[in-house]
């Protein structure tokens, strides 16, 4: 009877297991973890390189091989090291964007997404860190392409008009700013995944947004035109990382204002969704 009562009142064992807490650190981590081990994400950066640094050797090549022909066009002739250098850099904002989509869009097309919010409840530390992820990411291969790029492509066309080195004025600036648009366009890319939850719809806006709707602004009255333009996120960043301006652009200061603005509006928007809609 003593044996019975005396293991009746003991007290029960400990579980094994050890408790685990949701951190941003550990939310962070899972991010890094999945972005790296999936192929599309390494495809992706790969092309980011080769875009900047392939484009940017192809512009240098033509520019030393026309340069003082009949046939070179004008506009080409008044370029300089640093814009030959960045010509793949309307291809790499697609690539880097398209990696931001697939971060969290990805996620909704497959499912992953229930349990990826099962496991962090409070929703916003996930799109925070996805966004970290992609825009660390993002900036680390944008700017070291673009830096790799540029010291080819300047010694392609030293000798040239166009010829110019580290020590130039604006010519660090220039490059920095490069791999910094090109980040945070990654992060838009991530924040339109996940306010669309569709990979198709995401990347639509986002071409839509840098490419189709610039051409479209120029059918606008000049008027119209002049005060439009400069905001659009792909004409601001590109002002980040021109060598020169004029009354028509933006300073590069003033550029990366406007593009942040533009990506706290994205991240805004998917922030409300994620908390305001189901899964």
């Amino acid at each position: 009877m003593s044996i019975l009562t005396a293991a009746t009142e003991a007290p029960p064992a400990a579980s094994g297991r050890p408790a685990y807490r949701v951190t941003g650190r550990r939310v962070l981590a899972s991010e890094w973890a999945k972005l790296f081990s999936l192929r599309s994400s390494w495809i992706v950066l790969g092309l980011s390189l080769l875009f900047v640094v392939g484009f940017g050797l192809i512009a240098a090549f033509r520019y030393r091989s026309e340069i003082g022909s009949a046939q070179m066009n004008q506009d080409f002739a008044r370029q300089n090291a640093v814009g030959l250098s960045l010509f793949g850099t309307n291809f790499a904002q697609l690539t880097l964007g398209v990696l931001g989509v697939l971060v969290t869009a990805g996620e909704y097309s497959t499912g992953m997404i229930r349990s990826t919010l099962a496991a962090v409840p409070r929703r916003l530390p996930v799109l925070w860190s996805k966004a970290a992820v992609t825009g660390l990411v993002s900036l680390v291969v944008a700017t070291a392409a673009v830096f790799v790029a540029f010291l080819l492509g300047s010694r392609i066309v030293a000798g040239t008009p166009g010829a110019m080195g580290f020590s130039h004025p604006g010519v660090v600036r220039s490059l920095l700013g490069a791999g910094l648009y090109l980040c945070l366009v990654g992060v838009i890319g991530a924040a339109l995944g996940a306010l669309l939850r569709s990979v198709a719809g995401a990347i639509s806006v986002l071409v839509a947004t840098l490419m189709l709707i610039p051409g479209l602004i120029t059918l606008l009255p000049s008027s119209w035109r002049d005060g439009i333009s400069p905001y659009l996120p792909g004409n601001a960043g590109a002002s980040m990382f021109a060598v020169t301006h004029d009354a028509t652009t933006l300073t590069p200061g003033a550029g990366l204002l406007v593009l942040l603005g533009w990506t706290a509006l994205a991240l805004a928007g998917a922030a409300y969704r994620l908390t305001h809609t189901d899964a």
